[in-house]
């Protein structure tokens, strides 16, 4: 596969003059090999160096003994008969040294000391193969209008042509995110593909859950569970103290209404300031549930009444099971948070139109029949959890930043070196789950609304997507939740979203010292220009920006998506295990229709309703690998590329880092005195892209 920047060979367009004064002029190059596996190589490395003056000759770097060893920086001396003035570009090519023997190099860096005693960064950070040239430029981050050399200028342009022939849009389906045209992870180009070493733990944990859940008989498995304990069995040793902690409380109404502030979906509800009209309950249905001596309206006054309302789910399709249909409910639930600062349910109805077939259920009913309510609302939930808010909020989206930064941005680009380390492993992780998550045939393909049902659902949830609600603070300030106790998603989000802010208004300000330079930087418009139209489809109803006009409005959308491809992909993503594994708690799939009437349930009706032996051990494995944490791991702040090479730039990093890491240490003190700890936002278990 070729690279995106191959045969990029800028020599032959521009010829420089040699000069020779009889003084050879000497640079010093330092060479260093990337710390993967494999990262090192036996093929032979050639360099050219190109200035404002002249070009060097085509050196072969050869020290005495091997070189270019892994995690290894090798000093090289290229000698020319004059100097080339300022230094531009470092041509690098490879040549094989065994014929019969593919081997890529990873080049982490090469910086580059004149002459004159200056030193350059050219920052790589990618894998080069046999017969590829690369061209590095120097590690202080240019725009587009800032490039003063016709050589950069034809860099930049041909860099630009070539990487938006080879990174190109395709459609997954109609009315979605586009996303990028690669069909396969073997289409991948290494510089977004895992690490040998992440590929080898995912196959590994892959390997170990599949091989336990077949010597248990569970795969595929088409039996029904005997008993809700028995579900306590499906793995031998990957247990997490919180997966247990729901095991045994899924039952509470008040671990129910917990889970809507600190589990794994904590964007759905909102203050409810007056009953929608198609939730006609009462103040004599839930006064038992309200504080002695109040109603209904005082506590809705109050600001202690709150909704979560499933409309979206209205009208999606759902895949046939044995001949007949699944369900999927449109439900309502109202929240009561009561004088302990418990978030407790007091009513549920199941569909949104009233009717006699649609009671409206109260924890005084009986306690199957309050417990299969409670179980139509986490299956909605589970759904809008892991289509909505994880696969089209976080990974899809991302995605589609990743395809514009590498098509509308040269690598030289401020905001290129900014966001690309928050874009690690998304193409390789999107492009393989597309087949093995959520294909026709993928394992998400077995929840009750099938592959179609499920794509109508994201069709939905984007036609209806906001800009602002990707914007914690306005999505917190418009669900009306900015006093809510115990809302310990919020607080850290709230917190980190302040730090990548402050991070961001510095690296940009640095750049983009006035509103015009945002307005002439062509490739920055184009960069937004291509989220617009292939994120939200150019729906100017979303409140995205197709353009970007301030300062001010760059900051914003840059700290929007690296919150997105960080804090709020952990959120979503990191607790799947400790919350859903137990899947009377969240299932994506319930066999048997809501019930209709009271009184008619049992725990027989649960066990039937639940998913059978085989697709709970499906599932179970599916949130054990999502939740997996893999040795490669690059924590939210950590910036081991070396990609800027400005001194205040280096210094904001710091900073970033040393917030993040304070922060870090007020999770963890808080944590310590809570009965269940609220872990996914603290900075430490961030990872800095979306990644798994």
């Amino acid at each position: 596969m070729d690279s995106p920047v191959r045969n990029m060979e800028m020599g032959g367009s521009i010829c420089f003059a040699s000069f020779h004064t009889g003084v050879m002029s000497e640079y010093k190059l330092e060479v260093t090999t990337g710390d993967m596996k494999h990262a090192g190589t036996l093929d032979n490395i050639y360099v050219t160096l190109f200035g404002t003056e002249g070009q060097s000759e085509r050196t072969k770097l050869d020290n005495f003994g091997i070189d270019f060893r892994t995690g290894k920086a090798g000093t090289y001396t290229v000698k020319t008969t004059s100097s080339l003035g300022k230094l531009l570009l470092v041509k690098v090519e490879k040549d094989p040294f065994l014929i019969f023997s593919e081997d890529e190099w990873f080049c982490s860096k090469i910086e580059a000391t004149t002459p004159e005693g200056d030193t350059l960064l050219f920052p790589c950070y990618r894998w080069i193969s046999r017969g590829e040239l690369v061209e590095l430029r120097g590690g202080k981050a240019m725009k587009v209008c800032e490039d003063d050399h016709p050589l950069l200028t034809e860099h930049r342009k041909k860099e630009l042509a070539s990487k938006k022939s080879f990174y190109q849009w395709t459609i997954l389906a109609e009315e979605l995110s586009n996303i990028s045209h690669f069909r396969s992870l073997s289409e991948l180009p290494s510089e977004v593909h895992f690490s040998a070493s992440k590929s080898a733990e995912l196959a590994n944990t892959r390997n170990v859950t599949g091989l336990e859940l077949k010597i248990k008989g569970l795969l595929g498995s088409n039996e029904k569970w005997e008993s809700i304990d028995d579900m306590k069995h499906i793995f031998w040793f990957k247990k997490t103290t919180m997966s247990e902690y729901v095991a045994e409380h899924w039952k509470e109404d008040d671990f129910f209404g917990f889970q809507f502030l600190n589990a794994v979906n904590p964007n759905v509800i909102k203050s409810c300031s007056e009953l929608p009209r198609n939730f006609p309950v009462t103040d004599e249905m839930v006064k038992p549930f309200l504080e002695q001596g109040s109603s209904l309206q005082t506590e809705i006054e109050k600001g202690k009444i709150f909704l979560y309302d499933q409309r979206i789910m209205e009208g999606i399709q759902t895949r046939e099971h044995n001949g007949e249909p699944l369900h999927v409910t449109a439900g309502l639930c109202l929240l009561y948070l009561n004088p302990e600062n418990k978030l407790m349910p007091i009513a549920i109805q199941l569909h949104q139109q009233p009717s006699d077939q649609n009671p409206i259920f109260l924890p005084s009913d009986s306690e199957t029949d309050w417990l299969l309510a409670k179980m139509f609302i986490r299956n909605a939930d589970a759904l809008d959890h892991q289509v909505i808010q994880h696969l089209m909020k976080t990974h899809l989206l991302a995605e589609v930043y990743t395809v514009a930064t590498l098509r509308s941005l040269p690598v030289i680009h401020p905001i290129y070196k900014l966001l690309f380390p928050h874009f690690r492993y998304t193409l390789h992780i999107n492009t393989g789950a597309r087949t093995s998550l959520f294909g026709r045939n993928g394992a998400l393909s077995i929840s009750s609304p099938g592959y179609n049902g499920l794509v109508g659902l994201m069709r939905k949830a984007l036609s209806e997507l906001t800009y602002s609600s990707l914007c914690l603070p306005e999505n917190i300030a418009a669900r009306g939740l900015e006093s809510i106790p115990n809302f310990y998603y919020r607080d850290d989000g709230m917190k980190l979203w302040n730090i990548i802010n402050s991070f961001v208004q510095a690296v940009v300000g640095h750049y983009y010292p006035s509103d015009s330079e945002v307005k002439k930087d062509s490739e920055l418009q184009d960069w937004i220009s291509e989220i617009f139209t292939h994120g939200v489809l150019g729906n100017r109803a979303s409140g995205f920006p197709s353009c970007f006009n301030t300062v001010e409005e760059v900051i914003r959308f840059i700290t929007m998506v690296i919150f997105t491809a960080t804090a709020q992909h952990a959120a979503v993503n990191n607790g799947q295990y400790d919350y859903n594994s137990w899947m009377p708690n969240g299932s994506l799939l319930l066999h048997k229709p809501p019930p209709t009437t009271k009184g008619q349930s049992s725990m027989q009706t649960i066990l039937e309703t639940l998913p059978d032996v085989g697709e709970t051990a499906t599932f179970a494995a599916i949130l054990w690998l999502l939740s997996e944490k893999y040795t490669d791991e690059v924590p939210l702040g950590t910036y081991p590329e070396e990609r800027f090479d400005e001194p205040v730039v280096k210094r904001m990093i710091k900073e970033f880092q040393a917030e993040l890491s304070y922060m870090s240490e007020e999770i963890t003190e808080r944590n310590s005195k809570l009965e269940i700890p609220y872990t996914y936002l603290n900075p430490k278990q961030i990872e800095n892209s979306i990644a798994i």
